[in-house]
């Protein structure tokens, strides 16, 4: 297979999968979404879903949000960690909102990167799931199964997000993204990964990857 025939069996086989696409965390606009994600880090979306709700209950905009204190923040999302940073993080983003925005949650990628916790990733889902912006946010799924199918070295998420813009269609950017993390957890997990399942990986990954992989359960 060539590299472009190896990327179209990717797009088709996710199609099949994969539909229609949820998005992992819930939310209910583009600030809820924004907490959410900042939230997610070195988390996970099962975790976040539990604490949001609480949260949001008590504020779910940037005008609520000021109102608490960032200790209570703090107490709220204690169990998704580094509670001290993102209570900081949640509390400093909501007042440039209402400062700088009125309230509402910008929809360029540079203003969003200029927000207390919110790097390059968490920007990057926003404008895509919240507002269809064309983005590649790369997690750890991406980054592992872009390595596996040969599609990057595998060094670091920024190169792997410019190898995957490069090879994948702008216009399929947003959906394809949530379904590569999907397949990512269903199908080619970083552990208890079961190649015969993995038709993709199966297909077209890289032979070192997969060699090694039955190499390692040989010997168990």
């Amino acid at each position: 297979m060539t590299k472009q025939e190896k990327v179209d069996f990717v797009i088709k086989t996710l199609d099949e999968i994969y539909p229609s696409i949820p998005i992992p965390l819930d939310h209910k606009d583009p600030y809820t979404l924004l907490i959410a994600v900042l939230l997610s880090a070195q988390s996970t979306d099962v975790r976040v879903n539990q604490i949001t709700p609480i949260l949001f209950a008590k504020a779910d905009n940037p005008y609520d949000m000021v109102k608490l204190s960032v200790e209570e923040i703090r107490e709220i999302i204690k169990p998704v960690g580094l509670s001290p940073m993102k209570s900081k993080g949640i509390h400093g983003l909501s007042q440039i909102l209402i400062e700088k925005y009125k309230g509402e949650v910008p929809k360029d990628m540079e203003l969003l990167e200029e927000l207390p916790g919110v790097g390059h990733k968490t920007a990057s889902v926003v404008v895509s799931q919240a507002f269809g912006i064309p983005a590649f946010p790369v997690d750890t799924h991406i980054h592992r199964l872009m390595y596996r199918w040969g599609f990057s070295n595998g060094k670091n998420v920024v190169q792997t997000e410019k190898d995957a813009k490069r090879l994948f269609p702008k216009e399929i950017w947003n959906r394809l993204h949530l379904q590569i993390i999907w397949y990512g957890r269903e199908y080619c997990p970083a552990r208890g990964w079961n190649l015969e399942k993995d038709v993709i990986t199966k297909t077209i990954g890289r032979k070192s990857v997969i060699n090694e992989h039955l190499k390692n359960k040989k010997s168990r």
